[in-house]
């Protein structure tokens, strides 16, 4: 079992300070934070005023890219070539860069967001299109990709660090991969089946899918979703549970994950 957890949320997609005042109740739980980048959510202020209380809480800065697409909150699977991709990624990555030494900080981590995420978890030419931008821009960024990932397998094989991320609210089908949104139960709304689910991923490297199979998964962050009404609960759970196992949440920055 391991000694040391990350425990990010996706952070600055709010689009006020209501939004705000409920992703601060997540703060002292978490380790690492993903900070949309203005693509499919954010702002430059938003994000500076995200970093700020991130940094205020000893949290570890990543940048949370995405296709354009405030529409659909980067939800929406899009056609987008390769090379665009890239460019976005650097454009992202960029501007999370800036503003987190504008804030006294320093950029840790790169996650892609919503069907960025997904798609380059099992398409290789978007995932080398993400790892290519991120290892341009710093090669000593960490990525974080779905556990199992495309993403996670070719930036490995690239020598960048990553980590293979699970979930805490979301439900995976029988290839591990997460069940679609749009889909009954795709959601954890239970704050047990929530501690259940990040326990056995900890303590026995398995998670139950959605036909009661047990899937095996490489475990190095746990993601909360900040739009998600329970989370506060989530993360104040978690941190509990996991301390009383003995897994400490703490940042991939801090103790080498």
């Amino acid at each position: 079992m391991k000694k040391f957890i990350d425990l990010n949320c996706d952070v600055g997609e709010h689009e006020d300070h209501r939004g705000f005042s409920s992703i601060a109740k997540i703060l002292p739980y978490i380790s690492s934070g993903n900070v949309a980048c203005g693509f499919h959510a954010g702002s430059a202020s938003i994000m500076r005023e995200t970093m700020d209380a991130l940094l205020s809480h000893g949290i570890a800065l990543g940048a949370h890219p995405s296709f354009a697409d405030r529409k659909n909150f980067g939800r929406k699977e899009m056609i987008v070539p390769p090379k665009v991709v890239y460019y976005d990624v650097i454009y992202q990555v960029s501007a999370a860069s800036a503003i987190a030494r504008s804030a006294g900080g320093r950029l840790t981590h790169v996650k892609p967001h919503g069907a960025l995420y997904n798609m380059a978890a099992r398409q290789i030419e978007l995932a080398e299109a993400i790892v290519h931008a991120i290892r341009d821009f710093d090669k000593n960024l960490v990525v974080y990709g779905l556990s199992g990932s495309l993403l996670v397998q070719y930036g490995r094989s690239l020598g960048l660090k990553c980590l293979a991320e699970v979930f805490a609210d979301r439900t995976y089908t029988e290839d591990g991969s997460l069940t679609p949104r749009d889909e009954p139960g795709a959601l954890i709304i239970d704050v047990e089946a929530c501690v259940t689910q990040i326990l056995n991923l900890v303590r026995f490297g398995f998670v139950l899918s959605t036909s009661g199979k047990k899937i095996q998964l490489e475990a190095d962050t746990i993601c909360l979703h900040g739009d998600n009404s329970n989370a506060p609960i989530f993360a104040q759970r978690l941190s509990q549970e996991l301390e009383k196992v003995g897994v400490q949440v703490s940042a991939t920055v801090d103790n080498n994950l």
